[in-house]
């Protein structure tokens, strides 16, 4: 089989599986999030932090909630890093550096999972285990939750309320992630990711020493780390080491964990808006992304010249050839077109043209389909610009789901899309200014500047993934980072839910001949072409120092 019909047999085996999923997966999440019921579980840790699931929010607490619970997680993740040489099953590790221990945080919290470490020498089993997978879960949970409670700003009228934030928060993790986390789990022990908690120990004998290698609860983060679209890896290599990925069927799998909650969300908010058709025009959208960053990816990588090339069968460096390049090709646009940041391969030993590929994704605001929860909204923040758009050249008042788009709106909207531009070029251009940032990049020209473009973009659009070759392990790209990642994570989310209870006091407008009609083809067309325009004009001069320049010199 040559590796172009595998690569595309992969893509159609993933569209089955994905397809399959779609509707069982999309109508329980719609039922879970309207539930007036608590299971017993749920109960005892509403009792524990004191919430009281049944009272509903305005906006104002509902970002109260998710600001609070994101900051004492912040908060508990550092002091874990800073304690870690105290702590039992510390494997030997001492406590983590002030700088790093905040990038970590902030990182995990915020659903990026930057690593500017090695994580099999630096994090012991506690802080890996009680620290950095708990927050895989709890934030994703908190995407999922601010994406619902935009969607119910779609579904409610005359009435600010959105729902409980600490319902929400733990109904999307006691119902949702967790059982598929399990089942998921016990599929990777089978291919033959490792479960443990063993010590360091001596592999083998090389010229030279020995190999040393720890274990850990691998597979059980793992799951997670795809499922939550977050991407921190137990190990420095993430999801191209044996241990965690270890065979064509287990990289398809993650590829799949990766990208079935934020597609499936789609017909949650399909069916909790009261209009399937509407959610297949959303699910129209991203699926076209997605499927064409796929085969340009495919054929840019394939497209080889040359005869290291033509021996390899196209562009193999930096890529495992457990997966080869349909397989590494699949699982890079799956996690930049996401906000998962987990690699199989290395972005930085991409084509130019990859590597600018990658980078694109998530610059388009990983909303195709994005994030769990980040990517639905993000998506549902586009097609607000696109029916204001549409709005503009006909001469009507906008209007989306029955729900007017005036100045108030848009506002929000523009402002959710102009934050995370801003910090991704503002920080790279710092970075070029100061002396002593571009000291940690290990190329020079077109490629040294992608590598703090890519590091800044992947951090801000709370992706995690790294174009490598650049030491992020400094004071200035910890700092900043970190606080690109906060700030990308949590300011658009104000923005949302300000948007979300704006629409939930509106009054329904009647659909009259003259409404632009959301679910049909046509839209779906108008929103691919917002997005990439709006990228394009965003983006396009530093990609043209970067990628592009890479590319055309190639």
């Amino acid at each position: 089989m040559s590796p172009v019909l595998a690569g595309v047999l992969q893509l159609l085996a993933l569209i089955v599986a994905l397809g399959l999923s779609y509707r069982p997966l999309g109508d329980h999440m719609a039922k879970v999030y309207s539930s007036e019921k608590h299971l017993r579980p749920e109960k005892w840790i509403y009792k524990a932090i004191g919430a009281n699931p049944s009272v509903e929010m305005r906006w104002p607490a509902y970002l109260r909630g998710v600001l609070a619970f994101s900051a004492v997680s912040v908060l508990f993740l550092y002091l874990l890093q800073r304690v870690q040489g105290s702590l039992p099953g510390s494997l030997g590790f001492v406590s983590i550096d002030p700088d790093q221990a905040f990038n970590t945080a902030a990182s995990f919290v915020a659903n990026t999972n930057w690593q500017s470490y090695y994580g099999e020498q630096a994090m012991g089993h506690v802080v890996q285990t009680g620290g950095l997978a708990v927050q895989n879960f709890v934030s994703a949970a908190v995407g999922i939750a601010v994406a619902v409670a935009l969607v119910r700003g779609f579904a409610r009228s005359r009435t600010g309320e959105l729902g409980n934030f600490w319902a929400d928060l733990v109904r999307g993790t006691v119902r949702i992630l967790l059982p598929i986390s399990v089942i998921g789990a016990l599929v990777l022990v089978a291919c033959g990711a490792i479960q443990n908690f063993s010590g360091i120990h001596e592999v083998g004998q090389f010229t030279g020493g020995s190999q040393q290698w720890n274990g850990g609860a691998v597979a059980s983060q793992e799951v997670i780390k795809e499922l939550g679209t977050n991407g921190g890896g137990y190990f420095n290599a993430n999801s191209a080491h044996p241990f965690e990925n270890p065979n064509g069927l287990s990289n398809l799998f993650e590829i799949y964990l990766i990208l079935v909650i934020p597609f499936a969300l789609t017909r949650t908010f399909g069916r909790m808006v009261g209009s399937l058709k509407q959610g297949y025009a959303i699910l129209g959208t991203m699926a076209a992304i997605w499927v064409g960053f796929t085969a340009l990816m495919m054929w840019t990588e394939f497209a080889h010249s040359g005869p290291a090339f033509d021996l390899a069968g196209g562009a193999m460096e930096g890529k495992e050839t457990r997966f080869g390049i349909g397989g590494s090709s699949l699982f890079a646009v799956a996690t930049t077109l996401t906000s998962t940041g987990a690699v199989n391969s290395f972005h930085s030993s991409y084509t130019g043209f990859g590597g600018g590929i990658t980078m694109l994704g998530m610059q388009l605001g990983e909303i195709a389909p994005g994030g769990v929860g980040s990517g639905l909204y993000g998506m549902l923040i586009m097609a607000i610009i696109a029916v204001f758009i549409a709005g503009l050249m006909v001469g009507r008042t906008p209007e989306y789901l029955g729900k007017k788009i005036g100045t108030r709106e848009i506002k929000f909207a523009a402002c959710y899309i102009l934050i995370t531009p801003a910090l991704v070029l503002c920080f790279t251009a710092a970075s070029f200014v100061l002396d002593t940032p571009a000291h940690s990049m290990t190329n020079s020209g077109a490629h040294g500047f992608s590598e703090i473009l890519y590091a800044y973009t992947s951090g801000a659009n709370n992706n995690g993934s790294a174009f490598a070759g650049l030491n992020a392990d400094t004071q200035w790209f910890n700092t900043t980072i970190g606080i690109a990642m906060l700030l990308g994570r949590f300011l658009p989310m104000v923005f949302v839910l300000a948007l979300a209870g704006s629409l939930a006091e509106q009054t329904p407008v009647p659909e009259t001949a003259g409404t632009l009609r959301t679910e049909k083809p046509l839209f779906t067309g108008l929103l691919v072409g917002t997005i990439l325009i709006i990228t394009g004009l965003t983006y396009f001069p530093a990609l043209a120092l970067g990628p592009l320049a890479e590319g055309l010199a190639a």
